[in-house]
């Protein structure tokens, strides 16, 4: 195991997960302290205390009790043996008996961790859970009833209406055109209503602003919404006593919010707002803790306000074939798009698809390293975007990391003058890992590094618009020959390949899956078996939370 994860003071069955990887010693840690503090000693509890971090760096924002052994089912640990996990009966009586525990919704909330309807919590994620069912079903109260609304006609009329709306769509289903729409009817029936239009990153945010083609509708991010103040005890300066001033606000790439940042956003709006959320249910969610969308979308109470648009206006064919397949969790309907006739999309095995992969990559890389050899930094961003190679995992034989090293060596090898050498190399794909807003990049943005007038230089698109920086000046910067789907959630490019991690890895699910296609808009190349295709989709990714059985 990987040495910055041994917890060397870990005894029992904290020291036996931390052992076989199923923890960190960032898991047990907290677990040992609340345990020194609140007088808790029983193994079987200290395990579920580091079980719940454990599930909250997972994006879980709670961990229920009647899933707790998929918390043992984590990327590169070894399998738990059954014997090593307690007894359901006797551990739920453990933890209730525990002074380190508040049971149900009334106590104090001065213990670190509540059950609550089978699942632990850490009371700040539960609060944090109970602002967003409280301030949701206040707003949902007072919403028209307006049956299922479907497609974009229903959906600007909800938003023009209801006190919370939820526009729900894949890529391509014209979310942005709707949101346009939005804008025009509140321009012509409410002239004096103030609007925001925010989103989760910058990245997300400058594409907003850029896809809306508006001079007057710029988007920022919600932590400059709600205005943050670094250091400040309160965190951002706009809350319940000091609400947001808006009329109307609209949040972009919604799968992306947390739980904590949505609280924080629903606690600043004036009663009278209203809230409109738009993005992709299907996606990955959120980095952080939280699967808002999704909750929101499948809770019974908020039917009503969910407009979902299903028609796509920017792939058809084996594409979209492919993509609505994954989504409905058809895995015989996904397979025979795969081994249909139409080539824009495949599935391949490593071996072949290796191959394949290459020469996608030189393909692409032959035609940026043309336009950096003439001068012309637009024609080598467009060349870079025209395929992108996207990993499940990050480290291992699957990961970002390796794959990396194969695109290099296809490039050094294939490419006449290519030399991936040090830091600012001509035709080097880079990545920012950083925001820095005042000179408009962010977190995963990509560019190029292009020369010029002898010097490097790396080259961005701002706007729509080329702008060079110096390299060596720029925090973050890192080499883009593959990236996660993770990463690329929120882009699109003409080609995509993907490599699947293997058949069992815990990352192998159908949101994942979902994401990586649904980022082509002309191909998409699978590598991998067909049954890590079929285990895909048979596991959606499924974070635990209580908020949609708690919204009703």
């Amino acid at each position: 195991m990987n040495g910055t994860r041994v917890a060397v003071s870990a005894t029992g069955l904290l020291a036996d997960f931390n052992a076989a990887g199923a923890l960190s010693w960032s898991d047990v840690h907290p677990a040992q302290q609340w345990g020194h503090l609140f007088g808790e000693s029983d193994e079987r509890v200290l395990l579920a205390l580091a079980l719940t971090v454990r599930a909250l760096r997972a994006g879980s924002i709670c961990l229920q009790l009647d899933r707790i052994r998929e918390l043992g089912q984590v990327e590169d640990a070894a399998a738990i043996p059954d014997e090593w996990w307690p007894d359901a009966a006797a551990w739920d009586a453990a933890l209730r008996a525990s002074p380190a525990v508040t049971v149900g919704t009334d106590g104090p909330p001065s213990r670190p961790v509540r059950l609550l309807d089978g699942a632990l919590y850490l009371e700040r994620h539960y609060a944090d859970q109970e602002v967003v069912r409280k301030e949701l079903l206040a707003r949902l109260g007072t919403a028209p009833a307006v049956g299922l609304p479907q497609g974009q006609d229903a959906a600007v009329d909800l938003a023009l209406g209801s006190p919370v709306t939820v526009i729900a769509g894949g890529p391509g289903t014209g979310k942005t055109w709707t949101i346009r729409r939005i804008m025009a009817r509140l321009r012509a029936e409410q002239p004096d209503g103030l609007v925001a239009l925010a989103a989760p990153t910058g990245k997300a945010a400058a594409r907003m602003t850029e896809s809306l083609g508006d001079p007057d509708a710029r988007a920022v991010t919600l932590h400059s919404l709600l205005g943050w103040k670094a250091g400040s005890r309160n965190r951002f300066a706009h809350d319940a006593s000091r609400p947001l001033p808006h009329d109307v606000v609209i949040i972009d790439e919604m799968s992306m919010v947390s739980m904590t940042l949505m609280a924080r956003l629903l606690e600043a709006l004036k009663p009278s707002a209203r809230l409109v959320l738009v993005g992709d249910p299907d996606q990955l969610s959120s980095v952080d803790a939280g699967s808002v969308l999704a909750d929101i979308t499948t809770a019974p109470a908020s039917a009503g306000v969910v407009a979902r648009l299903t028609h796509n206006y920017r792939f058809e064919g084996a594409i979209a074939t492919l993509a609505t397949a994954i989504r409905h969790g058809d895995a015989d309907a996904a397979l025979a798009a795969l081994r249909g006739p139409d080539d824009a999309v495949a599935l391949a095995p490593e071996a072949q698809g290796q191959a394949l992969i290459r020469e996608r990559v030189l393909a692409a890389g032959r035609a940026t390293f043309e336009a950096v050899g003439a001068g012309d930094p637009a024609a080598a961003l467009a060349a870079l975007e025209t395929h992108r190679l996207l990993c499940g995992h990050r480290t291992g034989p699957y990961g970002v990391a390796q794959w990396s090293r194969h695109a290099v060596a296809w490039l050094s090898a294939g490419v006449p003058g290519f030399v991936a050498d040090g830091e600012a190399y001509p035709g080097r794909p880079v990545m920012m890992t950083v925001n820095r807003p005042e000179i408009g990049l962010y977190n995963g943005d990509t560019g190029v590094v292009v020369p010029r007038a002898g010097r490097a230089h790396a080259w961005f698109l701002v706007g729509g618009t080329p702008r060079d920086y110096s390299p060596y000046v720029l925090d973050g910067l890192t080499s883009v020959h593959a990236m996660t789907v993770h990463k690329a959630q929120g882009s699109q490019f003409r080609h995509v390949s993907v490599v699947l991690p293997p058949a069992g890895s815990p990352l192998l699910t159908r949101e994942l899956l979902y994401t990586a296609v649904s980022r082509a808009r002309e191909s998409v190349l699978l590598v991998g078996e067909e049954q890590a295709v079929r285990e895909a989709i048979a596991h959606p990714a499924r974070r635990m939370s209580g908020l949609a059985a708690r919204l009703g």
